[in-house]
């Protein structure tokens, strides 16, 4: 088969991706690659015979090793060639198997299967290949990089934002947790859907029709099948698996996507120059702009977010891919095609996280220098909520009232909040025995500091860390 300029493909995937991130590439190709289709559909044929062979207790390891050999030397050119004057993709693999087995066997090629029981089971087979022996390998490793930052930033003080606004001060251990735990329980998920792909080899309608002509129980002869496979098989099957399965492994995946993105657009955006809170490394040869040379974009995570936006979508399509007339019509045949590409665009971005979290770091003298003057038009605001509660604890039924009019007070003079509230003496003096009361040691200048008020932040961040750091190593 002729070979094309890596340049005049079509899709980003084959060429701009296929470079800057070649070895993912590469390992996707192994599982989803046209030829990887090919020599899955041949692995599946040759399961088929095995299956026969074995029911007739004439399989033996001699011919194992033969039927084996087949699976691994088809030439996806010689099918596609012999599909040319087929014009059937599945009668053409049959027609080349055909000559490659001895001749006593050649009969037993594709005997009591539909194109579908091949199609079927070989996607299933190779989507959970691709998935554990690629997808869920760098997704344990961008989520253990993701457990050492939140562990070792646990302690780091950082203001927290809702509404992208100054909320009260966490660490940023504590933000990386949110992702670990987010995205772990996905992996974990991932893991357990791509371990319930199913296969079949129940006929044209799924009612073992063409196999009960051949065996006594069609139901025995799938399962010795699929069985070479690693698969079990559908539950109830029409000409089909039974779509949801894929679907649902599918729908995990953009699930762990989604989370993906979702960090980082956070980490995009704490590289704000105005909030200059955490960087991405930077080689000493990488241009960030090409007219601004001071610049150092934020490429990595906005090349994440991008990938997201464009693959996300397809979930649609796998939808839309659950229904089939009756026992089966072709209207997915074109488009369960791209469920590779889906799997290659999320592997790319999961990569590429995985660079951009590998050597991100807190700036630890920004995120202190935000949590300072976090509060509003207040320095040090954000201890209002911490002010309000001790008071409203030492009995102060308007005690939000109180706290209201002193950061105003704070506001209008220009004075920091913890200024202004050791004016209030009666105030602050009820606060500080609340902070006594509660074992917080130095209660007097808990105000001046913003980031002591952190609530479980590191803790959680921690115990999070180590938890799924154990999970996936297990």
């Amino acid at each position: 088969m002729e070979t094309r300029n890596i340049f005049l493909n079509i899709s980003p995937l084959d060429h701009r991706y296929s470079l800057s991130e070649s070895a993912v590439f590469d390992s996707l190709s192994v599982y989803i690659s046209e030829q990887a289709a090919v020599m899955s559909c041949a692995e599946a044929e040759v399961a088929l015979i095995k299956a026969h062979l074995s029911i007739r207790n004439q399989l033996n390891s001699e011919t194992e090793k033969i039927l084996d050999n087949v699976a691994k030397t088809i030439d996806p050119s010689v099918v596609y060639k012999e599909e040319e004057k087929t014009k059937h993709f599945i009668r053409a693999l049959v027609n080349v198997m055909k000559t490659m087995v001895p001749e006593d066997i050649a009969p037993l090629v594709h005997l009591g299967a539909t194109s579908v029981d091949i199609l079927d089971t070989a996607l299933s087979m190779r989507v959970r290949d691709c998935i554990q022996q690629v997808v869920l390998p760098l997704l344990k490793e961008l989520e253990t990089k993701l457990c050492q930052i939140a562990a070792r930033e646990a302690e780091t003080p950082q203001v927290g934002r809702t509404h992208g606004q100054h909320a009260v001060p966490i660490t940023f251990g504590f933000a990386i947790a949110e992702y670990v735990s987010r995205l772990g329980k996905s992996i974990l998920e991932i893991e357990v859907r791509s371990n319930e792909l199913k296969g079949k080899l129940a006929g044209p309608v799924g009612a073992y029709n063409g196999s009960s002509m051949i065996v006594k129980d069609p139901e025995d002869l799938e399962k010795r099948y699929l069985s070479y496979l690693g698969l079990e098989p559908s539950e109830h099957s029409t000409q089909l698996v039974e779509p949801e399965y894929l679907l649902r492994l599918l729908l995990e995946c953009n699930v762990a996507f989604g989370i993906i993105a979702n960090l980082a657009d956070d980490l995009r955006n704490l590289q704000r120059s105005e909030l200059g809170e955490v960087f991405e490394y930077f080689s000493s040869t990488q241009v960030g702009s090409s007219t601004m040379p001071q610049k150092r974009n934020p490429w990595n995570s906005e090349h994440v977010k991008s990938l997201w936006k464009a693959f996300a979508p397809r979930v649609m399509t796998f939808f839309m891919d659950q229904i089939s007339e009756h026992q089966r019509d072709l209207s997915n045949s074109a488009s369960q095609r791209f469920v590779a590409d889906y799997i290659a665009g999320f592997s790319l971005a999961v990569a590429r996280m995985k660079s951009v979290v590998s050597g991100l770091q807190a700036d630890k003298e920004g995120m202190s220098k935000n949590l300072s003057n976090a509060g509003g038009k207040v320095k040090g605001g954000v201890l209002a909520e911490p002010a309000y509660i001790l008071l409203a604890e030492a009995g102060v039924s308007d005690g939000h009232e109180v706290i209201r009019k002193i950061t105003l007070e704070a506001e209008e003079t220009g004075a920091s909040f913890y200024d202004v509230l050791k004016k209030h003496t009666e105030t602050f003096n009820k606060i500080t025995t609340q902070l006594k009361e509660l074992g917080v040691a130095d209660a007097e200048s808990f105000f001046a500091e913003p980031a002591r008020y952190r609530g479980l932040a590191a803790e959680k961040a921690k115990k999070l860390a180590e938890k799924y750091a154990t999970l996936m190593k297990n």
